[in-house]
């Protein structure tokens, strides 16, 4: 079985574009863009700091408008680390960018809705996705234990709003604390799956589970500050 596109939290997964942009923003003259950013490339460590850094979110703010010029990742990456202050470990580091990550693949919808990249079942409903759960073998389980988890994060987050005036104003019985205890308890169960430690994702998927209201609260904040609506 492959990695899922999921699986990610490295930083590496940022385009040479991105890493082009950031140097061409270093506020300190002189810098070669495109030979800094094939450094960083061949160098991934120092680049941790450049997304904390103020000049950084103020170059991409200057740009909303034309945000895409970046790719998702490298945006959510920023704009998250911003809704979620204070000092980091490594754990907190990598659960920013994994979730910079997915929220980069979701910005295709057909991507949301769906298991895996090239899944031919679509779920639009959380109760449909526990009912795959509950009928895979152990390989799909992972992967639909996972995507509960994502998809509740994302739902939870970005959509925090929708969710409760569809509870509040059409009585829809699902409410944003019922996507938490989802997106919890599926990531728990995700990451105790030998493919979570396979394919690098344990720890994440533990952190995830651990502080999902911690990590919703910050894509709330994102979704309402940085976000059109």
């Amino acid at each position: 079985m492959h990695a899922p596109d999921f699986a990610q939290w490295q930083l590496p997964s940022l385009t040479r574009q991105d890493l082009i942009f950031l140097f061409e923003h270093f506020p300190v003259p002189g810098i070669d863009a495109v030979e800094a950013a094939q450094r960083v490339i061949e160098q991934p460590s120092t680049l941790d700091s450049m997304l904390e850094a103020d000049y950084v979110y103020e170059a991409l703010r200057d740009r909303q408008t034309q945000w895409l010029e970046v790719s998702p990742a490298l945006f959510f990456s920023i704009m998250l680390r911003r809704c979620l202050p204070g000092r980091r470990n490594a754990a907190e580091r990598q659960a920013i960018q994994y979730l910079a990550n997915l929220l980069g693949l979701f910005t295709r919808t057909d991507r949301l809705y769906r298991v895996s990249r090239d899944d031919e079942a679509a779920y639009q409903y959380l109760v449909d996705l526990v009912a795959a759960a509950s009928r895979a073998g152990p390989e799909r389980g992972f992967l639909v234990h996972s995507h509960i988890g994502n998809y509740a994060m994302y739902t939870a987050g970005l959509c925090a709003e929708w969710v409760e005036h569809r509870h509040r104003y059409k009585r829809r019985p699902v409410t944003v604390e019922y996507y938490c205890k989802m997106g919890r308890s599926y990531y728990f169960t995700a990451s105790r799956h030998p493919l979570a430690a396979e394919f690098g994702v344990q720890q994440v998927f533990r952190e995830l589970a651990d502080r999902f209201g911690y990590y919703r609260d910050g894509l709330a904040r994102m979704a309402a500050q940085y976000l059109p609506h």
